[in-house]
């Protein structure tokens, strides 16, 4: 069985056209209720995020900026 690379840490932010960044929520809201994998490409990577991800939203203030964050985490197996 052939093993898997490991993957590099990354921590990217990507801005989106609006009508894009809409695309992309409503695919990801469609895998959501259908219990179903979701797919992405985010910078040159493709990210595949399995369905039993835990989902939540962050919201950070300060400095006179705020920031809400749409999360999906899950383990990557080894």
């Amino acid at each position: 069985m052939a093993q898997r690379k490991k993957k590099q840490q990354r921590d990217i932010e990507k801005n989106y056209p609006t009508k894009q960044f809409v695309t992309k929520l409503r695919r990801l809201a469609d895998c959501i209720e259908q219990n179903a994998r979701f797919r992405i490409q985010v910078a040159g990577e493709r990210v595949s995020i399995p369905p039993d991800a835990t989902i939540n939203i962050e919201h950070e203030r300060e400095d006179g900026t705020e920031e809400i964050e749409f999360q999906l985490k899950w383990s990557i197996p080894e």
